[in-house]
């Protein structure tokens, strides 16, 4: 028995070689057809700039390689206009060269047609590679506003988490998106809880993929009590547990006391030694901005208060909120000098 199992170990490691070199068989043939589609792009692009070529040309060459090369799939002539419009997209930023090649086709298709600036262009790329993202965990992102609203967030992330914490502008966002627990707007907090453990793909997805799930009502003892934090994570890259606590009302000052008692039993009595200072999450069904300033201001905990939404806010509204925010940035600097 002992032997097979010690086999069956061995096997395993041969399993793992042959997905190894699959997956970089896989790659490398994805970094080629890239190449290609930029390569192609680059071509088309300098003979219709240069009108050289018109659209009709473009037309007739997808004739062309159809009738050359009958075997070969993705040379429509939709497809041709892609690939110029792909190349001209990043053609000015050469730095990219090396990330666009680890996407897929299909990823990058997404990203061109769903993204404006280079600088949200940027932000999808490097984190479709992080956290290896398919194509549908791309595209849910996208449509969530994921960028609008990281940016929207960095200056929302109090200075008491920062230092203890000074990447938790990166992982934490002042609005999350919960379309996928399909709730109704009369849900309860157990609704909210019970919704959000039934769907922990996706709502790690929301959250970021470091999260991993610890517990839910996670009990903890202080003196003679039990108590119950709503739900337990604990992040990979932050190396600290980070615990959340779910209000289906407005924030109100006075949760933030009850969410400090979970924290100092936390560190106190689950923390590892070789762990970070716990995290506290507030996550309310809405919040008063200047409400929420004043409870943190002589808050000492690594804490953070931040707001859930069950249907998707509308793109359009969310960039025109980016764009008052680097209005208001250009004016500040402005009074600046």
């Amino acid at each position: 028995m002992k032997i097979i199992k010690l086999f069956d170990s061995q096997f395993s490691e041969v399993v793992q070689l042959i997905k190894k070199a699959h997956f970089n068989a896989l790659r490398s043939v994805n970094q080629e057809l890239i190449e290609l589609y930029w390569q192609i792009g680059r071509y088309i692009s300098i003979r219709v700039e240069s009108e050289e070529w018109g659209k009709g040309v473009v037309t007739q060459l997808a004739v062309h390689l159809q009738e050359n090369i009958p075997d070969s799939t993705g040379y429509s002539s939709q497809n041709l206009w892609r690939m110029k419009q792909f190349y001209e997209a990043y053609r000015e930023y050469p730095k990219l060269s090396t990330l666009l090649r680890e996407l897929s086709w299909s990823s990058h298709l997404h990203i061109i047609s769903k993204t404006k600036t280079i600088e949200e262009k940027e932000f999808y790329l490097r984190l479709t590679v992080q956290e290896k993202y398919s194509v549908r965990e791309l595209e849910r992102q996208i449509d969530s506003g994921l960028f609008e609203r990281v940016v929207l967030s960095m200056e929302k992330v109090p200075t008491s988490l920062t230092q203890k914490h000074p990447n938790a502008p990166e992982v934490f966002k002042d609005v999350y998106i919960l379309d996928f627990l399909n709730l109704s707007e009369a849900h309860s907090e157990n609704d909210l809880s019970k919704g959000i453990v039934s769907n922990l793909k996706n709502f790690i997805l929301e959250f970021g993929k470091d999260f991993a799930f610890v517990g839910q009502e996670y009990r903890i003892q202080v003196g003679k009590n039990d108590y119950f934090i709503d739900l337990l994570f604990f992040h990979r890259g932050l190396r600290c547990l980070v615990m959340f606590e779910l209000k289906i009302d407005d924030f109100k000052p006075e949760y933030l006391g009850k969410l400090n008692f979970y924290l100092e039993a936390l560190n106190r009595d689950i923390r590892k030694p070789d762990e970070n200072p716990s995290v506290g999450i507030i996550l309310c069904k809405s919040k008063d901005d200047e409400v929420v300033e004043y409870a943190l201001s002589r808050n000492l905990s690594p804490a953070m208060i931040a707001e859930y939404k069950i249907k998707l806010i509308p793109k359009k509204v969310l960039q025109e909120k980016l764009h008052e925010y680097y209005l208001l940035g250009e004016s500040s600097a402005m009074k600046e000098r």
